[in-house]
C-alpha cells in the first residue's frame, strides 16, 4: 500500500510541490554523487538525461510526462547494461526522474545509488550517512521514516 504522506497537494495528499521538487533534487543528487566513482565516458547517456530531467521538473521547466519519459529511457538503459554498477546508476537516475510523478521513487533512487556504490566499490554506510546530511530538513522526517517503514537500504 502507497504511503499517503507522499501524495501530491493537487491529488488531494499532504505534499507541497515544494517538498516534492525536493525530493526530486535529493533523488539526483543521491545518484549523482556515486556517479563519479565509477562512470565511464561510453556509458549510456540515458541516466544522465534523466538527472537533467528531474532537476527540469523540479524547476518547473517540464512537464510530469516529459520526466515520465526520461525515467522509462533510464530503465531501459538499465535493463541493457551488463555492468551491475551501471545499471543501479541507470535505475537510480530512473528513480529520480520518476520522483516527478510519484515522489515516493526518491527513496528507491537513494537506495538504487548505495547499490551503484556498493558494485562500485564504495563504503556503502559511508553513503548513505551522505545520503541522510543532504535531505532538506523539510522532508528529512518523512524520508527517513518511510524508509524505515520499508526497510529500505538494509
Amino acid at each position: 500500500m502507497r504511503d499517503q504522506r507522499f501524495v501530491a497537494e493537487h491529488r488531494g495528499g499532504p505534499l507541497s510541490m515544494h517538498n516534492h521538487q525536493l525530493m526530486a533534487l535529493w533523488a539526483v543528487e543521491c545518484t549523482e554523487h556515486v556517479l563519479s566513482a565509477f562512470w565511464k565516458a561510453d556509458n549510456d547517456q540515458r541516466t544522465f538525461d534523466a538527472l537533467r530531467q528531474a532537476r527540469a521538473w523540479a524547476k518547473g521547466e517540464i512537464s510530469v510526462g516529459d520526466a515520465r519519459q526520461a525515467a522509462v529511457a533510464a530503465h531501459a538503459a538499465a535493463r541493457e547494461s551488463k555492468d551491475a554498477a551501471a545499471t543501479a546508476a541507470a535505475r537510480a537516475a530512473g528513480h529520480a526522474a520518476g520522483t516527478a510523478h510519484m515522489a515516493d521513487h526518491c527513496l528507491r533512487a537513494a537506495g538504487y545509488s548505495l547499490k551503484a556504490a556498493e558494485h562500485g566499490g564504495m563504503n556503502t554506510e559511508q553513503e548513505r550517512q551522505w545520503q541522510d546530511q543532504k535531505l532538506p530538513v523539510s522532508i528529512q522526517d518523512l524520508v527517513t521514516s518511510a524508509r524505515a517503514c520499508q526497510r529500505l537500504f538494509a
